[in-house]
């Protein structure tokens, strides 16, 4: 977790994510970078020149087999409080609209709900679990796809909800959380979502985990390159 939390303070640092009296919702799903950045974010609590109020959130998606207990222990012991939203989302998705696209649908659902949630508790700052690997997988995605150069940001403001989304996992990398959630035996709740395995991210993921065998460094350099603004070249009109 030191290596987790080195690269939290850095995201902090560097982005100005926090601020002295920021209440800090926690997007939680139940998988490990959700876990992993709410126990980083209880630990930087110790230590951050800034202080702030921790709050948890997860949104149910209507499906069976979908266990909180322990997230709900996890969150009792560290002293978060922690607020369950019952929603639908999936059932509608996947049973009812039968969505061509049901990822970027149930995502664009469950931002939607899960802003105006953090609004009703009085949230300034809402932390999402997305890492490194996860920007490097979104830039190949909008290229393949969208024919668009772009990933998501470390700090976005929301004017319509005047709510900041955060990303303090930035500098991470899947591999070092995997390491840290088996190390400090962190509960993971895995979500019955039936595209689990099945779509373009992971097809993505597969996609570069094969060419970092052959360039080890390769994720890390695409990472600098998304912060060398001043050598961009891109073709424009």
């Amino acid at each position: 977790m030191k290596k987790i939390l080195g690269c939290v303070k850095k995201a902090v640092t560097q982005f100005h994510m926090l601020e002295d009296g920021d209440v800090v919702g926690v997007g939680v799903s139940g998988g490990k970078d959700s876990i992993a950045l709410l126990y980083a974010l209880k630990l930087f609590q110790n230590f951050s020149p800034v202080k702030y109020e921790l709050k948890a959130f997860t949104l149910t998606l209507g499906f069976d087999d979908f266990d909180l207990t322990p997230l709900k222990k996890l969150c009792h012991d560290l002293n978060i409080p922690y607020i369950i939203q019952p929603t639908q989302i999936g059932k509608v998705v996947f049973e009812e609209r039968k969505d061509k696209n049901p990822c970027a649908m149930c995502a664009r659902m469950r931002r939607g709900r899960l802003h105006t949630l953090c609004k009703e508790h009085g949230v300034t700052k809402l932390a999402l679990g997305h890492h490194g690997d996860d920007a490097v997988e979104t830039l190949f995605l909008s290229m393949f796809y969208e024919s668009r150069i772009s990933t998501f940001d470390p700090v976005t403001f929301l004017d319509r909800k005047n709510l900041t989304m955060i990303r303090p996992l930035i500098y991470a990398s899947e591999k070092d959380i995997i390491s840290a959630v088996k190390k400090h035996h962190l509960p993971i709740v895995k979500s019955p979502c039936p595209a689990n395995g099945k779509t373009q991210r992971q097809f993505m993921k597969n996609l570069l985990e094969t060419i970092y065998k052959d360039i080890p460094n390769g994720r890390d350099r695409i990472l600098t390159a998304l912060e060398n603004n001043e050598q961009l070249n891109i073709w424009i009109k």
